[in-house]
């Protein structure tokens, strides 16, 4: 098979997003495809509009000799409008990666209307989709009808290759001293980190920790404002902001946390839950979006309203000083990791999608042909 994948900047760029599509690639690669990987600059969202109107963009898309090509919904954009063009054009089907629709995220209502109306263009605009949620494909259909061929392939949490024993997260709940949470993800206001800071107003300093590891370089406005609440609020003893970790370096920090917390305004799964999970961390998210998937409520972590401090803030306190609680939900937590479809097993099912998609094309342009129309006369 061969497939391209258009992406913004690189593909080793350190997101959800981008590490879902990298996993593919490689899986992809494993198996002998081959996979060109058409790269746009990053631009301000107008300005992606732009590359609408681009004719040496077209005519590269059109110059691929591919079987398929994969755009992350991310571009939308860039091909909202050029994508009718291409496939009007180009022999291959175009299939969208969705892992979060603009749209969905909490904006101003007038950005919210704006954003729906582009993407409902872009999406009504290709062949099939990849979601990651069972949530995404709702949203996804509720905008634009179901009927287009599609498959849900969940992110995995396998990437660290966690290995902890029911021993070692017994110990650890166990251990005397502050509730260690940790939080994972880039420091950007839709993640909630001021929500958990929040949160830990309300509760006895003494009690908690927070590493943050995620990168400190993404809104700079924002960060400086959390830097400034932990310096007002007397938190910066208790809070470590770490930046963004490699592999290697996060692991000790799974390992030795107690609880993870993201509480976002909307996530179109949330990676970070799973393979927080994967070291027996509880996850504590919000009911916006998909991490309802993935998190049993007062099972494996806890989910609250988006903004929600005080009810944040009763579930740390819980954990904290009900160890056993803490105990038993890190087991849960761990149960639900192991149940999950690895990203082999993910990015698989997305090939079997694709080669699938891939013979009902060719036997609709087989039985379309002057020739096949010839002979069911």
């Amino acid at each position: 098979m061969r497939a391209g994948l258009l992406i913004y900047g690189s593909l080793n760029a350190l997101t959800g997003g981008y590490l879902y599509d990298r996993k593919l690639v490689e899986h992809l690669g494993r198996q002998g495809d081959a996979v060109s990987i058409v790269s746009l600059p990053w631009r301000n969202y107008i300005r992606h509009l732009g590359d609408n109107f681009s004719l040496p963009l077209l005519r590269r898309l059109e110059a691929l000799s591919l079987d398929v090509l994969l755009q992350d919904e991310l571009n939308h954009p860039s091909v909202v409008l050029l994508n009718r063009r291409l496939r009007a054009s180009a022999r291959y089907p175009i299939v969208s990666i969705v892992h979060n629709l603009r749209s969905s995220e909490a904006r101003p209502c007038w950005q919210k209307a704006f954003y729906r109306w582009v993407e409902r263009h872009y999406l009504t605009g290709v062949d099939g989709f990849v979601f990651n949620s069972r949530t995404t494909r709702r949203v996804v259909e509720d905008l634009v009808g179901k009927g287009r061929p599609s498959v849900v392939a969940y992110p995995a949490g396998d990437r660290l290759h966690p290995e902890i024993t029911d021993g070692e997260i017994a110990a650890r709940a166990s251990e005397p001293g502050p509730l260690r949470i940790v939080f994972l993800a880039n420091v950007l206001p839709g993640k909630g980190l001021h929500t958990l800071l929040a949160a830990m107003e309300q509760l006895p300093m003494a009690e908690f920790s927070l590493r943050v590891a995620g990168s400190l370089t993404t809104d700079g406005p924002y960060v400086r404002a959390i830097r400034r609440r932990l310096d007002a609020d007397g938190l910066a003893g208790q809070v470590s902001l770490l930046g963004l970790l490699s592999a290697d370096a996060l692991i000790p920090e799974l390992r030795s946390g107690h609880v993870l917390v993201v509480p976002s305004f909307y996530e179109g799964f949330g990676i970070a839950y799973l393979e927080g999970m994967g070291f027996g961390l509880p996850a504590i998210a919000t009911t916006a979006g998909a991490a309802v998937e993935t998190i049993a409520h007062g099972v494996n972590g806890f989910l609250v309203e988006p903004g929600d401090a005080a009810a944040l803030a009763a579930h740390l306190l819980d954990l904290s000083r009900d160890r056993q609680r803490l105990l038993e939900m890190s087991f849960n937590a761990r149960r639900r990791y192991l149940a999950h479809p690895t990203w082999d097993m993910t990015s698989e099912s997305i090939r079997s999608f694709l080669e699938s998609l891939l013979s009902t094309s060719d036997n609709q342009t087989a039985l379309s042909s002057p020739a096949a129309r010839g002979k069911l006369k």
